[in-house]
């Protein structure tokens, strides 16, 4: 009785201790008026890189200024940022390549070409110091070395992967959003070691980790749900609602927070209470198609990119681009 009565003194102190609100910060502008797709953060530099069409902007995180621009490309998504060798590595899809850049200048150092096709998402993992970036039409991945910028191996993943995740033990973990399930790559054989079922997460697009408990948090658009997953076991230990259209998941460890980032205007905040309960604490209200999101681990600012629809439309008002930026209060 005492040990239940302790454990219940400790989920409402660790629930309340969340009770600041995020709030709207404000919005860097950026120029330009195409698509765009993954947001990602340097922390060792402190830089903000921002896929846009084309390009990619790069934001300096302590001034929140724009300070350089990765342009000349056709179609990006995604980057993967090594800064071991001061790399990153950015998915081109359009041009069936891995575009390599300097992490200080910005320089595009080489072009990786594939043969595989719709480069998306790309992840770096520092166990194999490999990169692996995901190919959607080719329903593969295709693994880097980060040093001979050369292809070693490509996975079959026998559906159209999205996001990723290392654990930084050997492990990727990806999602297959055409089949609902998740598959376990080991970084070690180079080969698909587990494949675990999601239900009822349907469509699942963005995930994020949570080390030292060895969780799972995956963002599924067809039931509008985030399923917290058992790494070890693939076990779902809990579904939660979250918003429509949902891409980016992220995990702050420091704050025990999951952000949920969603098409619809809305991000849902999740508290960790304990590693196998979960409770939403916020639904912040955002901007439409702010779908893709990255955290600052040291201030705790999210950053989303989305530019103005016309009513009605897809359709994006001329000017508009920018970085929505939410702190908490």
């Amino acid at each position: 009785m005492l040990n239940k009565l302790i454990a219940t003194a400790l989920l409402l102190v660790s629930t309340r201790a969340f009770s600041q609100q995020y709030v709207f910060d404000k919005k860097i502008s950026l120029p330009g008026d195409a698509g765009w797709d993954y947001v990602a953060i340097d922390d060792v530099n402190h830089h903000l890189f921002v896929s846009h069409g084309t390009a990619f902007n790069v934001v300096d995180l302590t001034t929140e200024q724009p300070i350089g621009l990765i342009d000349g490309l056709q179609g990006v998504h995604g980057i993967a940022i090594v800064n071991s060798v001061n790399k990153g590595f950015i998915s081109d899809g359009k041009a069936q390549a891995v575009v390599v850049i300097d992490l200080s200048t910005f320089k595009v150092l080489k072009t990786i070409r594939l043969k595989e096709t719709d480069e998306d998402g790309i992840i770096y993992d520092p166990f194999s110091d490999k990169v692996f970036v995901f190919n959607g039409d080719s329903k593969s991945t295709c693994v880097i070395d980060v040093h001979s910028l050369e292809p070693v191996k490509t996975i079959d993943l026998g559906g159209g992967p999205e996001f990723a995740v290392s654990d930084g033990h050997g492990l990727v973990y990806n999602n297959i959003e055409d089949l609902s399930s998740l598959k376990v790559i080991d970084t070690k054989t180079m080969e698909v070691k587990a494949t675990y079922p999601l239900s009822p997460c349907g469509g699942p697009t963005g995930i994020a980790y949570d080390a030292a408990n060895k969780r799972l948090f995956t963002g599924c658009r067809a039931n509008k749900g985030l399923s917290v997953v058992d790494a070890t076991t693939g076990k779902v230990i809990q579904t939660l609602p979250i918003g429509a259209g949902v891409d980016a998941v992220v995990y702050d460890a420091t704050r025990a927070l999951i952000f949920v980032s969603c098409g619809d205007a809305t991000t849902t905040i999740i508290h960790q209470d304990t590693p196998d309960k979960y409770s939403v604490v916020q639904t912040l209200a955002t901007k439409t198609r702010a779908k893709t999101m990255a955290l600052d681990k040291t201030t705790g600012k999210i950053y989303l990119s989305t530019a103005d629809m016309e009513p009605g439309t897809r359709k994006v008002v001329p000017g508009t681009f920018g970085v929505y930026v939410y702190k908490p209060s």
